[in-house]
């Protein structure tokens, strides 16, 4: 590509599909607001609807006046900023496929797609409850899953609720190893880390996951929730191609302007998976 033959707008809508191949924890939120992002402090609006009462009735008897729909706002604040700016050498480029440039932004959408989903998953201790697979306990990880879908339950979170189950690569291999995950017939294979199904919960693998320590052993800190647990707005603001000064070389860069909120802390559930520290000795 030369820049000469760059179009913002078509480049930005490639990187944006680029970026929804990449995504899992986004892939996972909600994301219809309302507002427009104009840059990093932005806020937009999450709009909800309020609850409905439900009433006796009698026959042939008149119902009273229909209540009023009330709708539930709340305020979602565009606080993160992350760009990309590289260059591809004339030479470089002279010697190499066409198809350089095209690469370059795929993994330019690969980087910020990591970022936004890092993001995402340093909200666990938001939500309203946590499950803990520990070391010291002899329960199954399978039955750990299954105390954070009994919690779910309990939050009238039903069976036709769509949910997620976000855990690390190394939970993963657990639970590929305790044989947990069942792929679901004639469900698509191609999603992103999709591992299977347990409970009607989605499982996927994301290396974003966020680990801690305590007590010295490693907590890995996953999620089970609904699409609607947490609210996720982003745009990419801008994107431009130009020629450095000091070099002869084709250069993009670009801005992702982004925000995410736990808005429905009861639908999400922090499944807490320990291992022992690589660093301690056996």
């Amino acid at each position: 590509m030369s820049i000469n033959n760059f179009i913002p707008t078509v480049w930005s809508e490639t990187l944006l599909t680029e970026l929804e191949k990449q995504f899992v924890a986004v892939a996972h939120c909600n994301r219809d607001f309302e507002g427009e992002i104009k840059g990093k402090g932005s806020t937009v609006n999450i709009c909800g609807v309020g609850n409905i009462s439900i009433k006796d009735y009698t026959r042939d008897t008149d119902m009273g006046y229909p209540d009023t729909l009330t709708d539930t706002m709340t305020s979602l604040v565009i606080n993160r900023a992350k760009c990309f700016n590289f260059q591809i050498d004339d030479i470089d480029k002279a010697q190499s496929s066409p198809k350089l440039m095209e690469a370059a932004m795929k993994k330019a959408a690969e980087a910020i797609a990591n970022e936004a989903d890092r993001h995402i998953f340093t909200l666990y201790n938001l939500a309203d409850a946590m499950v803990t697979n520990a070391l010291s306990s002899s329960e199954t990880l399978y039955d750990t899953i299954l105390e954070a879908r009994r919690i779910l339950y309990e939050n009238n979170v039903g069976d036709g609720v769509e949910l997620f189950l976000e855990v690390s690569p190394k939970v993963a291999a657990k639970i590929l190893k305790e044989k947990i995950a069942i792929p679901a017939m004639g469900e698509s294979t191609f999603n992103t880390g999709y591992l299977g199904s347990i409970f009607g919960c989605k499982i996927f693998v994301c290396n974003n996951i966020v680990e801690t320590e305590v007590n010295g052993n490693d907590v890995h800190n996953c999620f089970l929730r609904t699409k609607r647990a947490i609210a996720f707005a982003d745009q990419i603001s801008e994107i431009e191609a130009y020629r450095p000064e000091k070099r002869f070389a084709d250069a993009v860069k670009g801005l992702h302007l982004y925000g995410a909120k736990v808005v429905y802390p009861k639908e999400l559930v922090t499944v807490r998976v320990e291992f022992k520290s690589e660093n301690e000795p056996s």
